[in-house]
């Protein structure tokens, strides 16, 4: 810095980024966490933050801009046989070498996530990693005021989470037992699925004593208790 210049601190700031596809450097912005304020949690973990512009999520996937390959942190490094060829095929030699290093809007993101579930699905990610993929696009589209495509996600996120869940492939990631069925159980209730909903409230309760996350319990219990009070009111 020099003498007597202050230098103005901005919101995002630029990583370098090396593409696990072609291996080429790329720059991937993110957003410094002092800047951040945190408005609300939606009962479904979508944070709202006090700037629309300030959000994470805008920022969650990295978009390699020589090839294409999109991912996130929660993808493995391995890739397995004949995946490499298949997104080099499907995805980078049709790559327009948009750049979505800089500043993103809501609808860059959506292009961005879009890309990185492609990716995902052909190189055979775990269902764990689909689903928050999905589940966050249904957080963008809701940003935008697309219902249609907010609950699209939504079903593609629920499907997703309930195949994690029962082949285990959410094992040694972040996600616990209690919060993939807590989750499944909120979208099935957004999805107005109040059958399955109550199923998977129902096990979340029963497994409490064993849980580690007594918040989310808590949650549970208090999203199956309204459940049941808006049944009892429904009209005969």
């Amino acid at each position: 810095m020099k003498e007597g210049k202050i230098v103005e601190i901005t919101p995002l700031y630029e990583k370098t980024i090396k593409c696990p596809l072609c291996s080429n450097s790329f720059k991937s912005s993110k957003i410094r966490s002092r800047f951040i304020r945190v408005l609300e949690q939606k009962s479904d973990f979508q944070t709202v933050y006090q700037d629309p512009a300030i959000n994470p999520s805008l920022y969650f996937i990295q978009v390699c801009n020589y090839c294409g390959y999109s991912f996130s942190e929660d993808f493995t490094p391995y890739f397995p046989p004949a995946t490499r060829e298949l997104i080099n095929s499907k995805v980078s030699e049709k790559w327009s070498g948009k750049n979505f290093s800089s500043i993103r809007t809501e609808r860059m993101a959506i292009q961005a996530f879009k890309l990185a579930a492609y990716c995902a699905q052909l190189k055979r990610e775990k269902e764990i990693t689909l689903a928050g993929l999905y589940l966050r696009l249904s957080w963008l589209y809701r940003e935008i005021d697309d219902l249609e495509q907010e609950k699209r996600f939504q079903r593609l996120a629920v499907q997703s989470y309930i195949t994690s869940y029962s082949n285990d492939d959410y094992r040694g990631t972040k996600m616990s037992t209690v919060r993939i069925l807590y989750i499944i159980a909120e979208l099935s209730l957004r999805l107005d699925n109040e059958q399955q909903a109550t199923r998977y409230f129902s096990i979340i309760i029963e497994k409490q004593k064993q849980a580690t996350e007594p918040k989310i319990v808590q949650m549970a219990k208090e999203r199956w208790q309204g459940l049941r009070e808006s049944r009892n009111h429904a009209p005969i």
